[in-house]
């Protein structure tokens, strides 16, 4: 019963739960238990990021490659798929450097510039 896993979810999420928070950010996206709201998936996913959160990292990556409630920025994608394959995301590194493919040196030096400084703020400068 997805609207019943949306109310336990919201309910632990607005109480900071980052597993939560990224499980709604998934029914948000994928229109499970709710209407299908990319704008409300990006809101769960990022605070379950700024947590930590390698799996909303990646999903944030995702986002931004195809553009899903932001606009598309290459630049963002690597950013989130770096940050997330340093927290130990399998897929984010290869994705990662998809995304590095369709870029200019000078672009992936800002990604990585964006994920260091975003690392190192402890999530709170984070290109947003």
């Amino acid at each position: 019963d997805y609207a019943e896993a949306v109310k336990w979810y919201r309910l632990a999420a607005d109480q900071g739960d980052a597993d939560a928070q990224y499980n709604l950010g998934n029914m948000y996206a994928n229109g499970k238990g709710v209407l299908q709201d990319y704008a409300e998936a990006i809101r769960w996913y990022r605070l379950a990021a700024d947590q930590g959160a390698a799996t909303a990292q990646y999903n944030l990556g995702v986002m931004y490659e195809y553009g899903g409630g932001v606009l598309q920025d290459n630049v963002m994608a690597h950013m989130w798929y770096n940050i997330a394959s340093a927290n130990g995301h399998d897929k984010a590194g290869e994705w990662r450097d998809e995304r590095a493919g369709l870029m200019t040196s000078a672009a992936i030096e800002k990604a990585q510039g964006m994920a260091h400084e975003c690392m190192s703020s402890g999530y709170q400068n984070c290109g947003y």
